[in-house]
C-alpha cells in the first residue's frame, strides 16, 4: 500500500490562533494546515489523516464522525457524507484545513492502547481503519464505447514493459531529503499517462503439437470446456519474442487505438509513434498527453471556476478552466493585432494534443531497469525531437538548510511553493496543477508531487466553503465557536 493512503500518529508541535474564529485553532501537521478545536494542546499525540483517504465505516460510527438526521431531519452527527466518508481539504473562514486530525481515543475501541510517533496506520487486527478514497466512476464520455484495450494471451505481451512509477505526496516524505541532495523541479501536468518502448515483445508461440499450431495462436475462447483445451495447448507451447515497439497507458498495454476509457485512443497514436523508429532496443519513454482529443472534446474535464470564492480568480482564468496547454480543439489559434488598416486576426497552427516526455529507462534483457538522469532524457528528447516537461528550478540543498526551516525537506517544500501556484507557464490560460520534485543521482525514478490549494478546490479534493457554502459543514464547525 502506498505510503499516502495510511493515517500517521503524530504529535502536535506547532498550534495557532485561527484568526476569524475564536474556538478553533490551526496546527501545523507534515507542514500541512489542520484546524483543530481548543481541546487539542501541544505535545498531544493523535492519529492525522490525509486528504484524498477514505475512512472505514466502523471507524465513522465510533466516532460519530458522519451525519446523522433526527426525526426532525437535524444533523446530530458529523459532517462526513456517510457514503463516502472521504477526507477532503477545505477552507472555512480564510484558513484551509488540509486533513483530519483525531485524539488517539478515537481508536479505543480497536484495544490496542500503545502507540509510536512516526507508525503509520490503515488496519489493526481486524479492524480496517482507513484506506484511499476512489470516487464511484462516473463516464464523461458517456456516448463513447469501451473498446478493446489489451491483447489477451496467457503469456506476457511485452514482460519488460513496466508500468508508470507512482509519485507520493511530497508533504509525508520530508524526511527522504538530504543536504546536498541534487534536485529538480519540473511542471505537474494535468493530462493522461502515456508509455512507449522498444522492447522484447510476444510474435507468437512455438510448439511441441504441430497440429494445434493455429489453435494456440488465437485468442481465447469464452466456452469452459474449449477454455481448458485451449489452455493445455498452451501449456505446450513456448512463447516467441522479439524487438517491437509496445504502447500503453499507466497500466494498460494497447493492442489498439480503439475503445478504451475515451471510448477513442487514436489522439494517443501520433506521440506513440512519434517515438517509433528512434529508441534504442531497451529504451522505454514515459511521457503525459495534454489538450485535447482528435474530435475537440477536452483530455481532462473543464471545471467552474466559481467553485474558488476569490473573485479575482475568475477575472484571471475567465469562468471556466479548460486544460489546454497551449493546444487548441481546432489545431489553431487566433493571433490578434492592429496595424493602419484596422484590426486583423491571424490563424497560428497550434497541435490538438500535446505530448511532454518526463522519464525514460534502458531495461536490460535480464529485466534490469536502469535510470536515465533527467539531463540525459533532455538530451534523448532533442535528439527524437520531442518535448520534456517544463524545468522549473534545479540546484543543491545547502547545507545550512536546518538553521533556517530545520530539515532539508521543509527547505524543499518552501522552495516548491514558490513555483506551483500561478499560471500555467507553456499557455498562461488556466492555473497549474502543481509542481514535481526529483531526486537527482538516485538508482530508482524518486519524485514528488506537491499539488497548489486551488487545483484541489477545482478537482474536488478540496472545497473553499466560501464558494460553496455546505450548510450543514459548516455549521458543524461553527458549533466549536
Amino acid at each position: 500500500m502506498s505510503s499516502e493512503h495510511v493515517g500517521y500518529i503524530v504529535q502536535i508541535n506547532q498550534l495557532d490562533k485561527h484568526p476569524n474564529a475564536d474556538r478553533l485553532q490551526i496546527a501545523t501537521i507534515f507542514g500541512a494546515s489542520v484546524i483543530v478545536d481548543l481541546s487539542v494542546k501541544i505535545d498531544d499525540i493523535g492519529i492525522y489523516f490525509p486528504i484524498d483517504l477514505q475512512l472505514s465505516e466502523e471507524y465513522c460510527n465510533q466516532n460519530n464522525l458522519t451525519r446523522k438526521l433526527d426525526s426532525e431531519g437535524n444533523n446530530i452527527g458529523g459532517y462526513l457524507d456517510p457514503n463516502k466518508r472521504n477526507i477532503r481539504a477545505m477552507r472555512f473562514r480564510g484558513s484551509k484545513s488540509e486533513g483530519l486530525y483525531m485524539p488517539l481515543e478515537s481508536l479505543k475501541y480497536t484495544g490496542k492502547t500503545k502507540y509510536e510517533v512516526g507508525e503509520t496506520i490503515d488496519k489493526i487486527d481486524s479492524h480496517e481503519i482507513c484506506c484511499k478514497y476512489i470516487p464511484k466512476g462516473k463516464n464523461i464520455y458517456p456516448t463513447r464505447k469501451l473498446g478493446n484495450k489489451t491483447r489477451k494471451k496467457k503469456a506476457p505481451i511485452a514482460p519488460l514493459f513496466l508500468e508508470h512509477a507512482d509519485t507520493e505526496q511530497l508533504a509525508y516524505n520530508l524526511d527522504v531529503f538530504r543536504p546536498e541532495d541534487i534536485i529538480e523541479i519540473t511542471l505537474k501536468m494535468h493530462g493522461t499517462s502515456g508509455r512507449t518502448g522498444y522492447l522484447p515483445i510476444l510474435k507468437g508461440f512455438t510448439h511441441k503439437i504441430p497440429l494445434y499450431t493455429t489453435i494456440a495462436n488465437k485468442q481465447p475462447p469464452k466456452n469452459k470446456i474449449l477454455r481448458k483445451i485451449y489452455d493445455y495447448i498452451l501449456n505446450q507451447c513456448t512463447p516467441v519474442y522479439d524487438w517491437g515497439y509496445v504502447t500503453g497507458t499507466r497500466r494498460v498495454v494497447l493492442n489498439n487505438f480503439d475503445g478504451g476509457y475515451y471510448g477513442d485512443n487514436s489522439f494517443r497514436e501520433e506521440h506513440a509513434k512519434s517515438f517509433e523508429g528512434k529508441l534504442h532496443k531497451g529504451e522505454t519513454v514515459y511521457y503525459e498527453i495534454v489538450g485535447f482529443m482528435n474530435d475537440g472534446t477536452p483530455i481532462m474535464p473543464s471545471v467552474e471556476n466559481n467553485k474558488i470564492s476569490d473573485k479575482e480568480f475568475s477575472k484571471q482564468y475567465g469562468k471556466t478552466t479548460i486544460f489546454s496547454y497551449g493546444c487548441s480543439p481546432t489545431g489553431e489559434i487566433l493571433k490578434h493585432g492592429r496595424d493602419d488598416e484596422g484590426r486583423f486576426a491571424i490563424a497560428k497552427k497550434v497541435p490538438i494534443s500535446d505530448c511532454y516526455v518526463y522519464r525514460m529507462t534502458m531495461t536490460t534483457q535480464e529485466g534490469n531497469v536502469i535510470e536515465y538522469s533527467p539531463s540525459y532524457v533532455r538530451y534523448r528528447c532533442e535528439q527524437i525531437g520531442v518535448k520534456y516537461v517544463p524545468l522549473l528550478w534545479k540546484g543543491i540543498i545547502p547545507k545550512n538548510t536546518w538553521v533556517d526551516t530545520h530539515s532539508a525537506g521543509e527547505w524543499i517544500k518552501n522552495l516548491a511553493e514558490q513555483y506551483y501556484d500561478g499560471p500555467d507557464p507553456i499557455g498562461k490560460t488556466h492555473i497549474r496543477e502543481g509542481v514535481v520534485i526529483r531526486l537527482i543521482e538516485r538508482p530508482k525514478f524518486c519524485a514528488y508531487k506537491h499539488k497548489n490549494f486551488n487545483f484541489k478546490i477545482l478537482e474536488g479534493i478540496a472545497k473553499d466553503l466560501a464558494a460553496e457554502p455546505d450548510i450543514e459543514e459548516a455549521q458543524e464547525l461553527e458549533s466549536d465557536e
